[in-house]
């Protein structure tokens, strides 16, 4: 039995829209005070996996917060799924069984993280890291995605296909990535936004402290973009690594000018949904850029060894 290219291509696009999709649910279950509308974990209500009519919990929230829990069983079939293709990929690719791999774990880690978050009463300092995990978690399903892509001609090996410089340069844009990420989820910490009335905020800054200190690492994130985008056109890059930058650049400035929109405005519900999936998906162009940047090493019949897709079709 082999798994068929087209479905580890399928499931591993899902587990990069599922890994992303639970952080914008999670999000959709704070701005509409859904967080405890499920008060236990892992039940719903004490006896009950499911909502329940209750005196002091609206239907509503009961059901959005338990659509984020659903959302999170079915990722966890999605990423189970992905293992066992990986597990029957021929031959074996043993990258890519090991990023299927991280899905599960990674899904798991984000329910204990959940359950954690509930029992303290959606303490933001559990509710933070509840959000960070799933910037690695997206990340990797890309790299899942691009090695399911180059089934099945190719095999373990990649070339780099642009110089040295260009790989650090975005290490140093996808390390300050981070870092805007973190603090965007401590501006939201001290946000109106706590996913309950009654949960504390962060007291130790100020709201516009925090969302000045993220606008200056956003600054910096696209300073770091457009010095990436000189060197990519001096060292004469791949036009799809082109591409890819091009769709991170738009990705970012539209994410930027959302964020700028929301805290003018006073940082509206479904503005803050759509920064968070905006964030998701910057997340995501940043990895499929730094997938960009290797290439499947074909075999060089005159040397035995392999060669880049792209330095191969150059030499053709």
């Amino acid at each position: 039995m082999r798994t068929p290219p087209a479905l580890m291509r399928g499931l591993a696009v899902a587990a990069v829209v599922g890994q992303g999709g639970i952080a914008v649910t999670g999000a959709a279950v704070r701005v509409t005070g859904s967080g405890l509308g499920c008060p236990t974990w892992p039940q719903c209500f004490p006896g009950s996996m499911v909502p329940v009519a209750h005196a002091e919990v609206a239907v509503l929230h009961q059901w959005i917060e338990f659509g984020n829990r659903l959302l999170g069983v079915a990722l966890v079939l999605i990423t189970g799924a992905c293992v066992i293709a990986a597990l029957f990929v021929r031959p074996r690719r043993r990258r890519l069984l090991w990023l299927a791999c991280t899905m599960p774990l990674g899904v798991v880690a984000q329910a204990v993280i959940g359950g954690i978050t509930v029992l303290t009463g959606l303490a933001w300092y559990t509710v933070a890291p509840h959000f960070i995990v799933s910037v690695p978690l997206v990340w990797l399903a890309v790299l899942l995605a691009r090695d399911a892509w180059a089934l099945p001609d190719s095999g373990e090996r990649r070339e780099v296909v642009v110089p040295r410089a260009v790989r650090g340069l975005l290490g140093v844009s996808a390390a300050v990535l981070s870092a805007l990420v973190v603090v965007g989820t401590l501006v939201t910490a001290a946000g109106p936004h706590a996913g309950d009335p009654a949960t504390p905020r962060l007291t130790a800054f100020s709201v516009a402290d925090l969302a000045m200190a993220h606008a200056h690492l956003l600054f910096a994130f696209l300073g770091l973009l457009v010095g990436l985008g000189f060197l990519l056109h001096a060292v004469a890059a791949p036009r799809t690594v082109l591409v890819r930058f091009r769709v991170l650049v738009a990705v970012t400035l539209a994410q930027g000018l959302l964020g700028g929109i929301q805290y003018a405005i006073g940082v509206p519900e479904v503005l803050v949904a759509l920064h968070v999936l905006g964030s998701m998906l910057v997340v995501a162009a940043t990895a499929w850029l730094w997938a960009g940047t290797t290439s499947p090493a074909v075999p060089d019949p005159s040397s035995g060894t392999g060669t880049s897709r792209a330095m191969a079709a150059a030499q053709s």
